[in-house]
């Protein structure tokens, strides 16, 4: 790379070494823009974890206006610290400053998505998947160079905790509002009393949304990964579930049991190293008059038109999480569908696992809800 610089701008220009390519200065210019509006994004990421974490948020929700000082004892933390947080978070809108008082406080919007965990919108729990990102990076740089993988278990626990809590919201907002309600028949016989599979369950959110929405049905969540099966069975018990729900240590392509009235996939066959496997398995789990409700990532079928701030996000976890995930499970034969595989692909994939009908049945702007029929 040569660079010149201009004498009456001053700006600097790069020529690429073999090339004839100049970038324009507005160009560099716009990017640079970018770029510091992405900078600005990641480190204050970091500061949104730790304000989780300490319970910042919550405190700022419950004081209303308040000092740093008074943030910081009412977290028990050191009022210098807390004096630089809050600045961050005044900087970024994540919350209010009043110079006249020298107070901070969170607007009702953020306090739904900050400080309210039991909100629709709730998203700050879900920063801590992008700080496993950074946590697990070096594991993934040498993943890239060798092309083994890395198993989910290998990540850093903010991926299980974020993963959890960034999708736990939706699907409180929509499981059993509109996602159930939009499969053929479903939600009576629930009602009435199914057998229901959660394949990949993770933490439980949604095998115990399901288990206190429809008492009569008999929910049994499955995962691969013991410590977040131990993880959701200590959260059932603590809201009294114990009784309604199961959870068992079991793949998805070797989880006991039949004739399952509904099984469920939650964000997670993709991340699966044969995704082929699991669902030739749950077709044979399945009733007769069983359903599969599958919910993946929201994508489009074509890269094109998955490039925007949804793609964005699920191709940058997908490149850290999902993909070596894929590769870990089933080595060089993996299929790594990755996070944006698309509604074409996914349908294409059932028809040849034995299932027949494929309806995309509700959607969010984060994710799909196929309902798949024998």
């Amino acid at each position: 790379m040569t660079t010149t610089t201009d004498s009456t701008t001053g700006a600097t220009t790069g020529t690429a070494t073999g090339t004839s390519a100049v970038a324009d200065p507005a160009d560099i210019d716009a990017f640079v823009g970018r770029f510091a509006t992405d900078l600005g994004a990641v480190l204050h990421g970091a500061t949104v974890v730790l304000g989780d974490k300490l319970g910042l948020y919550r405190a700022m929700a419950e004081l209303g206006p308040a000092t740093s000082q008074t943030i910081a004892e009412r977290v028990g933390c050191d009022p210098r610290f807390v004096q630089e947080w809050v600045n961050a978070q005044a900087a970024s809108e994540y919350c209010r400053y009043d110079a006249a008082t020298e107070t901070y406080r969170l607007d009702a919007a953020q306090v739904a998505c900050l400080a309210d965990e039991a909100h629709p919108a709730f998203v700050a729990g879900g920063m801590a998947v992008a700080s496993s990102l950074h946590k697990d990076e070096q594991r993934v740089t040498e993943s890239f160079r060798t092309g083994r993988g890395v198993g989910w278990h290998e990540h850093h626990d903010d991926l299980f905790v974020g993963t959890e809590r960034f999708f736990r919201p939706g699907y409180v907002a929509n499981l059993t509002t509109s996602w159930i309600p939009a499969l053929d028949g479903v939600a009576e016989k629930l009602r009435g009393g199914d057998r229901v599979a959660d394949v990949g369950c993770g933490h439980g959110a949604s095998t115990t949304i399901l288990a206190s929405t429809y008492p009569a049905s008999t929910v049994v969540g499955f995962d691969y990964h013991g410590l977040s099966i131990e993880t959701a069975r200590r959260r059932a018990d603590a809201a009294g579930l114990a009784g309604q729900v199961e959870f068992v240590v079991a793949p998805a392509d070797g989880f006991p049991g039949k004739d399952y009235d509904l099984v469920c996939i939650f964000d997670a066959l993709h991340d699966l190293g044969d995704p082929g496997a699991a669902l030739r398995h749950i077709r044979r789990a399945l009733a007769p008059d069983g359903t599969l409700m599958l919910v993946e990532p929201n994508a489009a079928d074509t890269v094109e038109g998955n490039l925007g701030l949804v793609g964005r996000i699920f191709y940058s976890a997908s490149t850290f999480i999902c993909t070596p995930n894929s590769r870990a499970q089933s080595g060089a034969d993996a299929a790594c569908l990755g996070a944006q595989a698309g509604q074409a692909r996914l349908t294409e994939l059932a028809h040849a696992t034995g299932f027949s009908r494929v309806r995309r049945a509700a959607e969010t702007p984060f994710n799909i809800v196929l309902e798949v029929r024998p």
